[in-house]
Parts: structure tokens; sequence; C-alpha cells
């Protein structure tokens, strides 16, 4: 399907504290992050005192922008997550010239309850947390005078509300405030209207989908509604360009004009043919731009633009496939949390976490267990990586408020996100929730409601009305679990690795298992447990995903990519392959090595090796390396200890590339060199350094595809290495670290000084307004100052 390149007219971003009337005139969306005021009170009473700049409690004000979190909450929540009532407002103007046109204010979310006051008075109010409500202004604002926008935000629990669940019970944090973008609509009142604003069934907005989809050729339909909201009728004409990657035209229609009626909407429905079209899949997500434009008496009127990815998908009963191929499904689940700001993320950092997911190795991820930000699925369309979209929910099945909340979440998470390529499967299922049947049949149906077409599938965590059965692997008993599955069903494991670890002691393939302490078999482990935890949290997702493969399920998601808090343990769940501040374990490199050796188009999934030893006196002396070549050759000071083909034993039968594992006589310090070989011939090694003691500090960022960018609130980590003289990273460094930002427009969030984890302290550093470089430096005591710069552009828009 395809990508909403943006909710309307191409957008235009914010040029000061208030959006440009300029850019106003000329009929766009408008970035509308910009010049927000916030304040936290326990006062909910709306006041005449808070639309005035004058009033006395005008200094209680924070100026903020968005994305933008009501409290920035501590890196490990050990009591309870802030909790209360927030205010934001801003202060805006319209020109005269704009007046009669659609205006409205898209909110891309708020956490959870929400109610909008404009110039004093009410307009709206929205519940949920996760997905996009609009604002009309139209025919309530003062033009050419200033406006005030007054948006109550209240996220205290509420069973009412998905995921419904009392933050204190809850298996994640929910967080605060306007965490998302803002978006101001400027369009005539003859428009393209917002597929979720619509809430109109398998309608509203531009909605595509694809038949006869091959190599030679397919067919691209494409309904678009437009919406009336002039007094009389008026005439529309629908005109479509598709265009590729370069700007070539590739095909093109003319709509015959139709009238649409006073206040109604006008349905278009069209097929584009083209010819020989680049296939999207997550080896070669081509997107193609789709330009839909409204014309009244042959003038433009409204315009959107798509990114569309061209494909077909099936579900068999035993295999998934793409573009007529049979792909199996590799994935990792995601939590839309940061450290410190919650999911206050700016669109820079979502995608910097897809770029990890995709270069983990992996070609699919769930997004557990809710809808997350059009930034974060625009990354997984552009990166290839098929997507599993969640509606909120957890462990809990309320009322009836509740579960009329949760089938409307169903219907405004498909069409905000109808036409993604990157969305395969739509979890219209509340996880581990006691739904009755009758919920799950609406929800089943409402899906199929708003996309009526074959290549269309939900899926559940219940075995009962849903197209791809998702259970967790822990769902069902060991040895098998569900490797002797044999309904006439895709199935789908949608979580792995942890959870039989950590409460039901699985290992039953792991020799060693029994003789280890309780907290040693988990997968749950932190970066700074030591390399023995992280190595045995590698093995248990070595032992479950090759136990998958052993059975009929189309593909996989083990539990899962980053760390993250939640509400009913005061501790970090750790069983991520990739720690809260996005640094690697050794999980990563073991996923990592199952993908490739060929490049994708992207240049992911190259020929990998990684050796998973710090080789210290501590170190076990039979040593793994992880890589997908054919060979590797492992050396100690250069000595040959052996080359030799990857391992073959209970728990390696059926992976694509097993490990390799050497038995190393005795420790002597120096360097081991591990060499992987394709065909005969050398393409990749890596050096593992005994380390010296703690010299100096080494400072690095994470880009993962993308720079820092000002006046968007990005964020990016800092990294702060302690280093021997050698450079290499000393594993049991604990140094306690400060950071400062020597020069440029920038600003650090977290704890500082911070100590070193496994030899890296980390930190976040958010970008100002101004672009040019970011100088920081980091110290410590007893060790070398280390300094560095980050570039800061402007170039990144949101691409929308």
């Amino acid at each position: 399907m395809a990508a909403l390149l943006c909710y309307c007219n191409p957008p235009i971003a914010e040029t000061g504290d208030i959006a440009n009337p300029q850019a106003a005139a000329a009929g766009s969306t408008i970035l509308f992050n910009k010049g927000w005021e916030f304040v936290k009170t326990a006062d909910t009473v709306v006041s005449p005192q808070l639309f005035s700049k004058t009033s006395q409690d005008t200094n209680d004000w924070q100026q903020v922008s968005l994305p933008h979190t009501a409290q920035l909450e501590p890196l490990v929540i050990t009591g309870e997550q802030w909790q209360g009532n927030a205010f934001y407002r801003k202060f805006f103007t319209l020109p005269p010239s704009q007046q009669g046109k659609h205006i409205a204010i898209l909110l891309e979310a708020a956490m959870h309850e929400a109610d909008v006051y404009l110039n004093g008075a009410p307009i709206s109010s929205h519940v949920g947390g996760y997905l996009p409500f609009e604002i009309i202004l139209t025919d309530r604002l003062k033009w050419g005078e200033e406006n005030v926008l007054l948006i109550r935000l209240n996220n205290e629990d509420n069973p009412h509300i998905p995921p419904g669940k009392p933050m204190k019970d809850l298996d994640f944090n929910y967080f605060s405030g306007l965490y998302r973008n803002a978006w101001l609509v400027v369009k005539d009142k003859l428009h393209i209207p917002d597929a979720v604003s619509a809430n109109r069934t398998a309608g509203g907005g531009v909605l595509v989908h694809y038949t006869d989809v091959s190599k030679e050729a397919a067919n691209v339909h494409v309904q678009t509604e437009v919406l009336n909201n002039y007094d009389v009728p008026k005439s529309a004409q629908l005109r479509l360009t598709l265009l590729d990657t370069a700007g070539r035209q590739v095909a093109q229609y003319l709509a015959a004009e139709q009238s649409v009626n006073q206040r109604d909407y006008g349905t278009f429905k069209q097929i584009l043919a083209v010819q020989n079209p680049q296939l999207w899949s997550p080896k070669s997500p081509y997107l193609y731009t789709l330009a839909v434009e409204v014309l009244n008496g042959g003038q433009p009127v409204d315009r959107e633009e798509l990114k569309i990815g061209i494909r077909s998908i099936r579900f068999t009963a035993d295999a998934f496939i793409l573009n007529g191929e049979e792909l199996k499904i590799r994935g990792t689940n995601r939590h839309q949390e940061y450290p410190y700001i919650g999911y206050a993320l700016s669109d820079g950092a979502r995608y910097r976490d897809a770029w990890k997911i995709k270069e983990a190795g992996f070609n699919f991820v769930r997004l557990s267990h809710y809808p997350q930000a059009p930034a974060f699925l625009r990354a997984c369309d552009e990166l290839g990586l098929l997507v599993m979209d969640a509606i909120p929910g957890w462990q809990f099945f309320g009322g009836e408020a509740f579960q009329a909340n949760a089938l409307q979440d169903i219907r405004d998470m498909v069409r905000r996100d109808r036409n993604h390529p990157s969305v395969i499967l739509w979890e219209a299922s509340l996880n581990e929730s006691g739904m009755d049947r009758a919920f799950m049949e609406k929800a089943h149906a409402i899906v199929h409601e708003e996309l009526p077409f074959p290549e269309v599938y939900t899926s559940g965590w219940l075995d009962e009305a849903f197209d791809v059965f998702i259970p967790a692997r822990q769902h069902a008993k060991p040895p098998h679990y569900w490797n002797r599955y044999n309904k006439n069903k895709p199935l789908l494991i949608a979580e792995y690795g942890d959870w039989e670890y950590y409460a039901q002691n699985a290992g039953f393939n792991q020799k060693a298992f029994n003789d280890l302490k309780e907290e040693e078999r988990t997968s749950r482990q932190l970066r700074g447990h030591g390399e023995k935890r992280l190595a045995q949290q590698a093995l248990n997702y070595q032992e479950a995903l090759n136990s998958n493969l052993q059975g009929k399920a189309v593909g996989d998601a083990n539990w899962l990519m980053f760390d993250y808090n939640r509400g009913y343990a005061p501790d970090i769940e750790a069983s991520g392959i990739m720690d809260i501040f996005r640094l690697p374990k050794f999980a990563y490199y073991f996923y990592k090595s199952q993908a490739g050796p060929e490049p994708d188009m992207r240049g992911f999934g190259g020929p990998i090796i990684f050796i998973a030893n710090y080789w210290t006196t501590e170190s076990p002396t039979e040593v793994v390396v992880y890589s997908n070549t054919e060979e590797v050759a492992l050396y100690l000071n250069d000595q040959l200890v052996a080359r030799q083909k990857p391992d073959r034993n209970a728990f390696s039968t059926h992976l694509p590339h097993p490990p390799f594992t050497f038995s190393v006589s005795a420790f002597v310090p120096g360097s081991l060199k591990a060499v992987g070989y394709l065909q005969g011939q050398k393409v990749v090694e890596t050096v593992a350094t005994t380390p010296a003691k703690p010299h100096a500090i080494s400072l690095r960022y994470d880009r993962s595809g993308k720079d820092l960018e000002a006046g968007t609130n990005d964020v990016v980590f800092v990294y702060a290495s302690v280093v021997d003289r050698a450079g290499t990273v000393v594993p049991e460094a604990t140094n306690v670290i400060r950071f400062a930002v020597e020069a440029g427009d920038g600003k650090l969030i977290g704890l500082n000084p911070m100590p070193a984890e496994a030899g890296i302290a980390t930190i976040l550093l958010k970008a100002g307004k101004k672009e040019g470089d970011i100088r920081i430096n980091a110290t410590a005591p007893g060790l070398a100052l280390a300094s560095f710069s980050i570039p800061v552009s402007t170039e990144g828009k949101p691409k929308l």
C-alpha cells in the first residue's frame, strides 16, 4: 500500500514562534511545533487567566516547543511515573486573507485525555494517547488578531482509555505531553479531508491498493474522497501523477469532472497502470511519489503527495509471500521510549531507531503495544522494514466504554496507516488480554470493513477470529512450544526469548543451564552484568530462534530490541538486544549475523564478524564468533588457533548462519583476531584486544543514518568510552564522567556526571534552533579530557 507523505499539501517549516502567514496564504500544511507555552498544575479549572498573556501567573508558563514531555523522568523509574494535569497554549495570528478557508490543527498525539479551547471557549475533546485528531478552527478564529489555543491534558489512570490498566500494573509506561508533531492545516473548503477526522468507513482522504502486481506490470488503485464544505454545490476534478525516484512521470490520470453537493463528500476512483514497476520489499524499498490534485474550474485548489510502495502480499498456512516469492519474517518488538524524555522523540530519533532495527538484520518490527509515530512508519517504508501495527492494550479488557474506544482505535489506526507499504499485519487485538468472542469478531471485521481488499490481514494473540495467529512462544509448553501447531492458519511467533527463560527456566538444550544461578539464566541482562551473562542472553535467543525455525511459523519477533521502563517494576526491563541508550549487547551481533551476507540496495546486511569476548583474565577461553561467512579463522597474537566451519549442535541446526565456537587452550594477554571467508576469499575481519588500565575518554555519537537537526527538538545519544592507551574500551570501567557543551546551540539531558556502564557513559544531546557544530567535552578524574564536534544541519526537514 502507499504511505501518506503529508496530511495535506507539502509541509512548510515554521519560520518563527508563530506560523508564517505568507506560507499559510499559499494553502499548505505548516509545522506548528514552535512557540508553545506549558504549565503543570493540580488546578484543573479553566479560568480566563489561562487565555491572557498579562495575567499574574504568566511567569509560571514555560516556553516550549514540540515534541514535548510534561515531565523529564529519571533513567530508571523506581517510583511512580508522573501523572497529572498539564496545560499547553499557543498564541498565533492568521491573516484576513485566510478567512473562508478550512483551518485546523492536527495533533499527531496527546497523552491521553485532551480538552481543547479557543479564545476562552471549549471547542473539542479527545480520548486516547497514541493516535491523531484534528481540531477544526474554521469560522471560530479572529482574523488579523491574536488567537489563543489552550489544551488541557490529563494522563492519569483511566479504565475507559486503552490500554486501560493502571500504570502501577502495566508492562510499559505511557508518559505524558504533546509528544509528537502539531500541524496547522490551511485548505480550500473543497479539499481532501484527513482520513481520521472524516471518520468514514473505507473513506476519507486517499486510499491506495494494488492488483495484478508482477515485475512486468501493476495496477495502482486510487480512491480519493473530496469534501465540499461550501454552502453550495461545487464541481471537482481529480488529477493523479505518479513519479519515480528521479522525478520522472510514470503515469497520469485526469478524472472526469463531477459535482459535489454542499457539506458532502464526492468519491473518485481511478486506476493507474504501471509498466515494469519497481516493487517494494525489505531488500529493495522502492518508493514512488503519487501526487493527487483537486481541481475546480481547471485550477488546483488542493494537493496531497504520497510515497507509495507497489507490492503484493499473501499469507498461507505456512508461508508469507511477498511479490510472489516466499519471505521468512525475521523481526523484533519495539517500545517507543527514550530515557528521560519518555515518548517525546524527534522524528530524527524515531528514524534512527528504525535504522538500528534494520542494521541488526531484521526485516520486521512489531509496534508493541500501541500505534507508533508516523515518522517511524515512514522510516520503515524508506528503509525496508515490514510492520505489524497494533492498538493500545496489555492484559486488560475493560467495560463498554473501554471496548468502544478500543474499536475506534482500530478504525483510526487503519485510517492513519493504511497506505504504508511497510504495514502487512493489523494487530486488532488487545495483547494478552481476555477479550470475549464478540469483541474479537468486531475487531477483525472493522479492519476488513476499512480495507475491503484481498491482501489485508488481521492478527491476534488468541487463536480465534483473526487471520494470523500471533502467540508468544511462552504461551505454549516446552520442549516443542508452537512447533506442533497444525491448524490451517498462518502462525507468527510475536514474542520469544524472554519470558520462557525468565519465568519458565527454559534452556532445555543447554547442558550448563541447570548450573547457572537464576539471574544468570535469564535473558534480562544489562550491559553492565558482564560478558558471561551477556553471552547467556545471546545463547537464549539463539536457542529460541533455532527452535522456532523447526516449526511451521511464517516468522517471529524476539522480545525485544531496546531495554525499557515499565510501570509495575522498579527496574529496567533488560531483555533488549540493545540497552536503553541503544548500545548493543552480544545478542545484537548474533542477530546481525543471521542476515546477509549480500547487502541490500541500502547497504544493510553485508558480511559481518564479531568476537563475543572481552579477552580478559575473567573471559571464557571458549570463544564464540558471530559471522555470516562460510568459514572463520581465529588467531591469538597472530598465531592461528583454528580455521573452521560454523557450529552444528542442538541449538544451531536450523539457523541461517550458526556461530563459530573456538577452544583456546589458555588465556594469554593480547589480541584475538577473527577473519571471515566466503568462497575461500577473505571478506571481513575484527579484533578483540585485552584491555589495559583506563587512560582516556573517547567520544562518539549515534548518527544512525541521519544528521542531528536544528529546530526540531532532535536528540542524539553521546557516548563516552573509557579506553586504554591503545584505544581499547575497558569493559570493567565504571569511571564517573562529566559532559559539557563547549560551544554551539545544544543542551544536555540526563544524569550528569554519569558513571560508565561496561566502559561507556551516555547522555542525551538536544539540538537548539541554530545549525552549526556543537562541541562536547567529557572529563573524569585521572583520565585525559576528550572533546569532539557534532555537525548540526537544517536540511533534514520532516520527510512526510
